[in-house]
């Protein structure tokens, strides 16, 4: 089963984060900016929407989004460092100091 359109993502700054309302159950990654440094503290799955791949393409939506923002990814959030590696690709993103 394939996620559904990740273009329904939507960057909710008052709540610090992104959030992907499918099948009325809302996932979302926190965040928090502090000047060139994207800070991913925790990302939340409902239980209903497990298994459907809806976390990794809000985490590749929300890596995507800090790329074309030219923002550097602090990975707080043990989900997304487990994303990174898994997709070593984006490490590149990642603020000087901070591995995974």
């Amino acid at each position: 089963m394939h996620p559904p359109d990740p273009s329904t993502i939507q960057k909710n700054d008052d709540r610090r984060r992104f959030q992907w309302t499918v099948d009325g159950h809302t996932a979302y990654t926190e965040f928090l900016l502090a000047g060139d440094r994207f800070y991913v503290t925790h990302t939340e799955v409902p239980r209903s929407l497990e298994g459907r791949g809806i976390g990794s393409a809000l985490i590749q939506h929300v890596l995507e989004w800090i790329d074309h923002s030219g923002l550097k990814l602090v990975p707080l959030c043990p989900f997304t460092a487990a994303y990174l590696q898994r997709h070593p690709e984006w490490k590149r993103l990642l603020a000087e100091g901070y591995s995974v």
